[in-house]
């Protein structure tokens, strides 16, 4: 890939610029936010909305469930609709932020923020959340940090310099059914015994590129200021190289990092393929396979993970963790997670007591192997192959209330409220997930496995 931003500068001197013109900014009360003892001095949170397309009206919908926060400002470039939409929807729930196109503009003229949700395209990150950072505000960005490894160790070093709070919106983090899994059946009680593969996908159906109504076109001379070249690169800037990292991005990153943080290891390899075998008009591979080989505490595992952009079929998305005793199919959506249990492992009686799980009954969904025919036997009479014994099936007894990134950025604001409590997925953190993530194109384009090193993972 080109080092050259959409905005036609070196990669370097572009996110350098950005973190140097945000460094100017200084908020008339920037004093300090916390009292001793990790007392916060603030009650209602300034806050503004930098980006407002879907995924921000995603976070909108959260935002709007939690209380003491004031939205002073809202900004996006597509001014006829986004954002006189996003400017719309906050005023009808009683907030009266102020609009803006231009997300320095916004910096300067509003000295008042105390914390910025980021929700653009991939490519802004760094360089957005470098100049909020520097104008000491706290950042929720969106995953991925960035479209590049470069970028998103800018932004740890950006944070660790100034000393704000930068959260990424890997909101599984958050999630209490995810966090109840990985404290109570993994890391307490080892319910899967030694796990030792992973499997994960996230499917979609055929679609049509975005389009957009003819009369809210942005103009040429705006796409290009912010580093787009037409509309149609602006509808669908995830599929474009320079500007996001393609479905394995926009959709994989958030169950690979789930692998990563249940197994409680980096990965050490990944061999991946793929292709832009179906969509013409577009850049990015529309499918994509990757095996990650990972060393864990237990030995060794390796975790399979798909995505696809041409059909739905295989069961919805999940990330799923084998093991010797049992295995964890996890998901977003409840009705695709269960807990299995091997039918030679302990007696799972304790899980069900203590209230971790209730019991399903037979799983509906039996092993791969089948019994060969009886004509096939070996000299004493014995099957050569047998069935698997049927899994017992458990639900996870926690369940989550509200919105799915609602915990997430009620963590954030708690954080910004009371410095004892810790982020979930701050960007140290995160930039771990984001480099097992850009290496799978890497290895694409390599054609052969590749090698992580501890300085993809570190800032």
């Amino acid at each position: 890939m080109s080092n050259e931003s959409p905005l036609g500068i070196d990669r370097r001197s572009f996110l350098k610029t950005s973190v140097a013109g945000g460094s100017g900014l200084m908020l008339s009360n920037n004093l300090p936010l916390f009292a001793v003892g990790g007392e916060s001095k603030l009650d209602n949170i300034n806050i503004a909305q930098v980006g407002v397309g879907a995924q921000g009206q995603v976070l909108m919908q959260s935002l709007m469930k939690m209380p003491r926060l004031n939205v002073v400002a809202v900004c996006d470039i597509w001014e006829k609709f986004n954002l006189k939409r996003g400017i719309g929807l906050w005023r009808k729930n009683g907030q009266k932020p102020a609009p803006y196109i231009d997300y320095r503009e916004m910096l300067e003229k509003q000295p008042d923020l105390d914390a910025v949700i980021i929700a653009t395209p991939d490519f802004w990150h760094a360089p957005m959340t470098n100049a909020c950072l520097e104008a000491g505000l706290h950042v929720y960005c969106e995953k991925m940090m960035s479209n590049t490894h470069e970028g998103a160790v800018s932004m740890v070093q950006t944070a660790k310099k100034t000393g704000k709070f930068l959260q990424i919106g890997h909101q599984r983090r958050s999630n209490p059914r995810y966090q109840f899994v990985k404290k109570h059946l993994l890391d307490e009680n080892q319910i899967c015994g030694r796990i030792t593969n992973v499997n994960g996908q996230w499917n979609r159906a055929v679609t049509e590129p975005l389009g957009w109504p003819a009369k809210y076109a942005i103009s040429d001379d705006m796409l290009k200021e912010f580093g787009f070249k037409d509309m149609h690169q602006f509808r669908n800037w995830r599929w474009f190289k320079g500007l996001g990292g393609g479905p394995i991005s926009d959709l994989g990153a958030h169950q690979i990092d789930i692998y990563g943080w249940f197994l409680g290891a980096n990965p050490k390899a990944v061999t991946a393929s793929g292709g832009a075998d179906f969509y013409d008009d577009l850049e990015w591979h529309d499918n994509v396979m990757a095996i990650y080989e990972f060393d864990t505490a237990q030995g060794p595992v390796r975790a399979f993970y798909q995505v696809l952009t041409t059909t739905s079929a295989g069961g919805g998305y999940f990330e799923y963790f084998m093991g010797t005793e049992g295995s964890i199919k996890m998901s977003e959506n409840p009705k695709y997670t269960t807990v299995f249990r091997e039918a030679s492992a302990p007696s799972w009686n304790k899980y069900i007591n203590d209230g971790f799980l209730k019991k399903q009954g037979e799983a509906e969904v039996r092993p791969w192997q089948v019994p060969l025919p009886p004509s096939r036997t070996d000299s004493a009479g014995t099957v050569d192959v047998r069935e698997t014994a049927a899994l017992d099936a458990f639900e996870v007894n926690k369940t989550l209330e509200g919105y799915i990134h609602q915990p997430h950025l009620e963590n954030f604001f708690a954080a910004i409220r009371d410095s004892k409590v810790p982020l979930n997925c701050p960007g140290h953190e995160a930039l771990e997930c984001e480099a097992a993530v850009l290496k799978v194109n890497e290895a694409i384009e390599a054609g052969r496995r590749l090698e992580f090193t501890d300085s993809d993972f570190y800032a």
